[in-house]
């Protein structure tokens, strides 16, 4: 039986809630969201997240579409955002 190596890389949206709270200065993972895709609602710490990339990527458990990227270059931390949420996704700290 094939081992499918991104399941194996795959953790949930608590691995990324020191990235967050570092990037936006709050801790996001309890922030309630809805996919645009699925429509799948819930909070950022029941995303998918794999972070062993150049940055990490945060992908909806329903359909697996991406709602959150992140990468730290030299220039800064860059990052997309795909989710919807209530209140509107905070800006980065500066």
């Amino acid at each position: 039986m094939a081992i499918d190596m991104n399941w194996e890389l795959m953790l949930d949206g608590n691995a990324v809630g020191g990235l967050l709270i570092e990037i936006f200065g709050q801790d996001l993972t309890a922030l309630w969201s809805t996919c645009p895709d699925c429509g799948r609602q819930g909070e950022l710490a029941t995303l998918r997240a794999f972070t062993h990339a150049p940055g990490v990527v945060l992908r909806c458990p329903a359909c697996d579409a991406v709602l959150l990227r992140i990468a730290k270059t030299t220039r800064g931390v860059r990052y997309d955002v795909r989710l919807v949420t209530k209140d509107g996704f905070p800006q980065a700290s500066r």
